[in-house]
């Protein structure tokens, strides 16, 4: 059987989980450039495979069309927004995902995000090196209210370290846990009453035609001028145009971004602007999340291939 693997870290500083492929007779084809590929190099790679380790490459329904004996479909990470479902579903092809690999290596960058808004480090940094030591006064994590848009397995790690700074956290969950949240002291608000009452608002949602553009211009005018967003997780989530004239504006403080629309954004106003931090979709990107990934859609991979499992 051969399969196409599209991740670049995948098995990067461990190769077993490309052993393991090998050993149980999977010829491996990999991504050839460095960087996310389009759907034409999709479709010349894919052709003639029976799975895929994919990333946030393009897996749509005319790329899949050019590997017609395609079963198996593993996601490295969680989000399946790049992968047609329906496709998928329709022509038998089984998909996994890698849950909870990635989450607190998710988290962290949150955090980190957080961290560098309202410290002002980026700026901090420049002027320092520009021999201006003189101080700028920052605003604080410690007990200010964060709002998390999410409760799953990242957000549930972000709440962890969210309690080690002693943040008010609430948060919105459409699979709400009660238990959970009274364990954990989070209050439970609708989208709307956290955008109007945090200080920090954090997402960690999968895209979804209900979720597109959750956060737009109307939720965005009900954050306070002293607010960041953090968004960690899928671009179109938040409406980018909103959001630019938003920070352009200062009507919030901030934003941290790992996710965009179309990445990397080709709108040159946002690498312009000073109260952003920007991330090339690199969350997850650490050795311990990357090697628990391979390991995972590895696995799910040769049993979607050779036991029939069902959909995860």
């Amino acid at each position: 059987m051969k399969i196409l693997i599209t991740p670049r870290s995948f098995a990067k500083d461990d190769p077993r989980p490309l052993v393991y492929l090998e050993e149980n007779g999977l010829c491996i084809v990999r991504n050839p450039g460095a960087g996310i590929m389009d759907e034409e190099t999709m479709r010349a790679q894919i052709a003639g495979c029976d799975g895929v380790v994919v990333g946030v490459d393009p897996l749509s329904a005319r790329v899949m069309e050019a590997a017609p004996g395609l079963r198996a479909v593993a996601k490295y990470g969680v989000g399946v927004d790049n992968i047609d479902l329906d496709y998928c579903a329709a022509h038998g092809i089984r998909v996994s995902r890698t849950v909870g690999a990635n989450s607190g290596a998710v988290a962290d960058y949150t955090f980190a995000l957080m961290l560098a808004l309202a410290r002002q480090i980026i700026p901090i940094d420049r002027r320092c090196r520009r021999g201006d030591w003189s101080k700028i006064t920052t605003a604080d994590l410690s007990g200010r209210t964060l709002g998390l848009v999410g409760l799953g397995a990242v957000g549930r790690q972000v709440v962890r370290r969210a309690q080690g700074f002693s943040m008010d956290v609430a948060a919105f969950d459409v699979a709400w846990d009660e238990a959970y949240a009274q364990a954990n002291g989070v209050r439970r608000l609708g989208v709307d009453e956290l955008c109007a009452a945090c200080d920090f608002l954090s997402l960690h949602l999968p895209l979804r035609p209900e979720t597109k553009h959750i956060i737009d211009a109307r939720r965005l005018g009900l954050m306070k001028p002293t607010a960041y967003l953090i968004n960690t997780a899928r671009g179109g989530l938040v409406d980018d145009d909103a959001l630019l004239a938003a920070l352009r504006d200062r009507r919030i403080a901030g934003a941290g971004l790992d996710a965009f629309r179309q990445e990397p954004p080709d709108n040159k106003e946002w690498y312009e602007l000073e109260n952003i931090v920007i991330g090339s979709h690199c969350a997850a990107s650490t050795a311990g999340a990357a090697r628990a990934m391979s390991r995972m859609a590895a696995e799910n991979l040769l049993r979607d291939l050779t036991a029939g499992a069902a959909v995860t």
